[in-house]
């Protein structure tokens, strides 16, 4: 625990907050890009001890929450049918499609399959000759380089029964089209460090500059995100919009090259629609023409699904830092984690459950005014 206990120190974490309120003068916006980010701001009220004047907006990154309605139903239509095994992370089955969910369509005898990784699925496929077998692939790029090699192994070694359903979302798109809505109001980015331990940091500057937001890539422990609230505090105050690294203990500048090598092989750039937020360009990856018969999507053609976002549901203003979750008349009512209406609730990054599991008793009235909670 040695690690862990040295970035949640509360002497530490109070020094930080000291120099914080120091810091602050003016009213600032700041979006936390992850949701494991978000979970930690809430799970541990860094945002009600913030300054007065700092508002935390929880962004759109949690992969499982941007995943589209239709993605989910295509998932759902591939996994119903009796030829295949449909494998996928746990965090996927309670996500709700327009009318059911994946664990339904288990206890109804689809052979639907939690793996641990997606060449565990590849496993499968092997073991399995007479039966198709799918992986679904979600995530940033993050998960994107493991679900690259699996492809290319599949290739390698001839399995042509597997096949990935590809819904890879890039994170720097999304902070373009967050700043270019005419409803924005981010003032600065705490950015998610593990994409760019893959990635590495040089998509950002150029963000920064275009935009002038600081952006301070930070990691997910307490004393991380107090460091990078700290450090966008002082670029906003002395009028700076640059790119910092505050977790260079995980993210060097030029990222995992070797998984980016893969990443490059294996995909290619494409628009992508993000749930709640709409279609962003160039957002998102797809299975390149060499890997392209590996493409789950095309093989079991549903590609024409599409599908309407529950009515009641306003998840999608919570993914555009719009409205926070407690805001929705249906949080902790029609929805909830044993019933959720959207992947924000469902997802344990997503800002709704994190709201449902910390703050759920709590109403406008009782939170410290300005705490962006």
């Amino acid at each position: 625990m040695k690690y862990l206990d040295e970035f949640s120190n509360p002497d530490l974490a109070r020094h930080l907050l000291d120099q914080i309120h120091a810091a602050t003068t003016g009213n600032w916006a700041i979006m936390e890009v992850c949701g494991g980010q978000t979970h930690s701001i809430i799970r541990h009220g860094i945002d009600q001890l913030l300054p007065e004047g700092i508002e935390m907006i929880h962004g759109p990154g949690c992969p499982v929450c941007v995943t589209p309605l239709e993605v989910i139903d295509k998932a759902l239509a591939i996994a119903e049918r009796p030829d295949v095994i449909f494998c996928s992370f746990g965090d996927m089955l309670r996500v709700p499609g327009s009318s059911q969910d994946l664990f339904r369509i288990k206890s109804r005898g689809g052979d639907v399959r939690v793996v641990y990784s997606p060449l565990d699925a590849l496993t499968v496929a092997r073991e399995n000759p007479d039966k198709q077998v799918v992986f679904f692939g979600i995530g940033f790029e993050t998960t994107a380089p493991a679900n690259a090699m699996t492809v290319y192994q599949a290739k390698r070694l001839g399995v042509p029964n597997f096949s990935l359903l590809v819904s890879h979302v890039l994170v720097p798109p999304a902070i373009a089209a967050i700043m270019e809505s005419p409803s924005c109001r981010v003032q600065g980015f705490l950015a998610a460090g593990h994409v760019c331990s893959v990635m590495g940091t040089a998509g950002y500057p150029e963000l920064a500059d275009r935009y002038r937001v600081p952006i301070v890539v930070t990691g997910f422990e307490p004393l991380d995100i107090l460091e990078g609230i700290r450090r966008t505090v002082l670029q906003l105050e002395q009028g700076r919009h640059e790119l910092e690294n505050a977790y260079a203990r995980a993210v060097p500048a030029a990222g995992n090259p070797v998984a980016r090598r893969m990443l490059e092989d294996v995909f290619e750039v494409t628009d992508r629609a993000w749930r709640g937020i709409g279609m962003i360009p160039g957002s998102g990856w797809r299975l390149s023409d060499a890997y392209r018969e590996w493409d789950a999507e095309a093989r079991f053609d549903v590609g024409g699904i599409h599908t309407d976002e529950s009515a009641i549901c306003r998840s999608g203003e919570v993914l555009q830092g719009l409205l926070k979750p407690h805001e929705c008349a249906a949080f902790g009512k029609e929805c909830t984690p044993r019933n959720p209406l959207g992947a924000t609730m469902v997802s344990s990054e997503g800002a709704c459950a994190a709201y449902y599991l910390y703050r759920r008793l709590d109403t406008p009235a009782t939170r410290p005014v300005g705490a962006g909670a």
